[in-house]
This record gives structure tokens, C-alpha cells and sequence, in this order.
């Protein structure tokens, strides 16, 4: 028998929130974030959440197709309408990817690496990602969607990702219970939207959250790496600049990761 979430439960968990009586559960859908960017474009509230049982279409960062498996992972897109402004949109990326890490060491007890700026790994592999869009102006956010996909129950993967994606279930022996899981994540994003959405706060957020991914990620500091963008380079990882993007010491001196895919790179000898 299908596991299948139970909205109910869910709304009930979630009563007195800023999700309350906001969330729509598809049994099957082509993508999360593309129908929360056309709601959002409709006027959709702040705390709309979007899940689905099923994508036939899930995306991941650079259009990269996202494999869901039906009732057996957490397909969400969360809808926000935040007080920032367009250039700080990386730190809700960055933030959500120390929510969902958050959230699964919550709920499951694996402690998970972030793969800047926010996929979620064990030992290597893909347990969940986070697609960010958002619509803007030159001087505010007006809308952004959070698509977060988490391998949840897959028992195995397709043979083109088996060496690439791996699942809570894989690395932790045991089923997941999915509706503890999405609601940890949901209140885990929640906490970081709030003070992030505190304009006397930014700041301090900001500088707390460079603080967390170098306590919580391998990936920011001495790991050799490959990043996709303009035409592909090489190097090792040199920390966050101030404004949350990577830092890459190359042979030609420090580069900035701004929108490239970054993978690791084996080290030679």
C-alpha cells in the first residue's frame, strides 16, 4: 500500500503558523515550483506550500531534472514574500540548505553535509536539493518559491544516479516517517525566515549564517573542486565572501562562485 501524506495531519501540526490552512498536496504534479511560481504570479499568499506526492517534471538547479519517485520522498515548493531586497536572494538559499540539514539530523539523526550553496550529501551522494527562483525588481524580492526535494524512502535509483544519489532509508537502515520529516523541515525554514524577515536583524543573520555553513559544510573551506561557469575551472575552496558566494584559489588568484555548479575534483598523486 502507498504511503501517502496525510493533509490533515499535516494541517493540524501546523495550526497557528504561518502555513496554517496554506498548504495544497497534489497526488501527482509536473513540478512544485512551477505551479508556485504561477500561483505566486496570481497573487498566492506568503506560506503558501505546495507538496506533492509525485513530480513528472521536478527540477534542480541549471535545469537538471530532479527523480521522484512516487510516495517515497518530500516534494515541497514554500511560496514567500520576503523583506529583501533582489541581491539577497542567495541568503534564503543559503539558509534553507541549513534548514533541511537541520531537519534531517532532527528527524533521522544522519548528520548530512551542505554542498555549496545548499545540496544535501552522505558520504558523497545526493540525499536533497533546493531549487530557489524568484521574481523581483531592481530594488525588492517580490515574490520567491523554495522547491526542496529529499530522498526519503527510495530503496534504490535508477542506474544512471546510483552512484550519485542515495536516500534517508539507504543511509540509515530503516524507513522514514515523511509527515515528521516535512513538518521538521517546514519549522526549520520557518525559524530562519523569521529572523531573516527582522530588518534590524539581517545583518546579524547574515553573519551567522557564514558562521554555521563553515562549522556544518566540507565543502567550504580546502576541498579541490570544479566549478561549471564561465567555461570551467579548478581550485580549492577559500570560504564565503561577505555576501555568502564561494571563494575559489585557482592558479589565477581568487574567483567567485556565482552561479556554477561546483563538484568535487580528485587530487592528483
Amino acid at each position: 500500500m502507498a504511503d501517502m501524506l496525510d493533509l490533515d495531519v499535516l494541517q493540524d501540526a501546523l495550526c497557528g503558523s504561518v502555513f496554517d490552512g496554506q498548504l495544497h498536496l497534489f497526488p501527482s504534479i509536473e513540478s512544485t515550483n512551477t505551479y508556485a511560481m504561477q500561483e505566486g504570479a496570481k497573487g498566492a499568499p506568503h506560506g503558501s506550500v505546495y507538496i506533492a506526492e509525485e513530480q513528472t517534471a521536478g527540477r534542480g538547479r541549471g535545469d537538471h531534472a530532479w527523480h521522484s519517485e512516487p510516495y517515497t520522498g518530500i516534494y515541497v515548493s514554500i511560496l514567500l514574500r520576503p523583506q529583501l531586497a533582489a541581491a539577497d536572494g542567495l541568503w534564503l538559499s543559503l539558509a534553507t540548505g541549513l534548514a533541511v540539514q537541520r531537519a534531517i539530523e532532527n528527524a533521522t539523526g544522519l548528520v548530512t553535509d551542505i554542498r555549496w550553496p545548499n545540496d544535501l550529501l552522505s558520504k558523497g551522494r545526493k540525499v536533497g536539493g533546493i531549487l530557489m527562483e524568484m521574481n523581483a525588481d531592481a530594488s525588492r524580492i517580490r515574490y520567491a518559491v523554495i522547491g526542496i526535494g529529499i530522498n526519503v524512502n527510495q530503496g534504490k535509483f535508477p542506474t544512471e544516479l546510483s552512484s550519485q544519489a542515495t536516500s534517508l532509508r539507504i543511509e540509515t537502515d530503516r524507513r522514514i516517517a515523511r509527515e515528521d520529516l516535512l513538518l521538521e523541515t517546514l519549522q526549520c525554514l520557518r525559524n530562519e525566515i523569521d529572523v531573516m524577515n527582522q530588518p534590524k536583524r539581517f545583518a546579524v543573520a547574515c553573519a551567522e549564517i557564514l558562521r554555521r555553513l563553515e562549522a556544518k559544510s566540507t565543502w567550504i573551506r580546502g576541498k579541490q573542486v570544479f566549478v561549471g561557469e564561465t567555461g570551467g575551472y579548478t581550485g580549492v575552496t577559500a570560504g564565503l565572501d561577505e555576501k555568502g558566494f564561494l571563494r575559489v584559489q585557482t592558479d589565477e588568484g581568487i574567483r567567485r562562485v556565482l552561479s556554477g555548479g561546483v563538484r568535487e575534483r580528485m587530487a592528483k598523486g
